[in-house]
């Protein structure tokens, strides 16, 4: 089954088009119609909106559990995955307090995809 779309806010300190932003787009191609790759919390919105996203992949370095409150609020089927590159009990916590389906380190793909899946979506190569 794949879903209607994707939105990726995630920011990489070294680069503007992050490698982990590709490995996400890579690994999550075949379960989305669009994926969509955004740089600020305004853009997130804009897409999520326009595309009728159900997933976000939201890097909460940019974007502060507030904001991730508001858009659970906002967009009550939004499905949003939370990454920090140095995520720990508490983070994960509020996290999930704010909305959030899940906190996962930021270069652990597989947790980010098991999260993503966790919402409903099935990947092709899912028994």
């Amino acid at each position: 089954m794949r879903s209607s779309g994707l939105v990726i806010l995630q920011t990489d300190p070294l680069r503007d088009n992050s490698s982990l932003t590709l490995s996400l787009v890579a690994a999550l191609r075949g379960s989305f119609r669009s994926i969509r790759t955004v740089q600020s919390l305004d853009d997130l919105r804009s897409t999520v909106a326009s595309h009728r996203a159900e997933v976000a992949i939201v890097d909460v370095e940019s974007v502060s559990l507030a904001e991730v409150a508001r858009l659970t609020n906002d967009f009550s089927r939004l499905h949003i995955v939370c990454t920090h590159r140095l995520p720990d009990e508490e983070l994960w916590a509020a996290a999930l307090s704010a909305g959030a389906a899940d906190l996962c380190h930021s270069s652990d793909i597989s947790a980010i995809l098991t999260a993503v899946h966790r919402g409903g979506i099935q990947h092709p190569t899912a028994a």
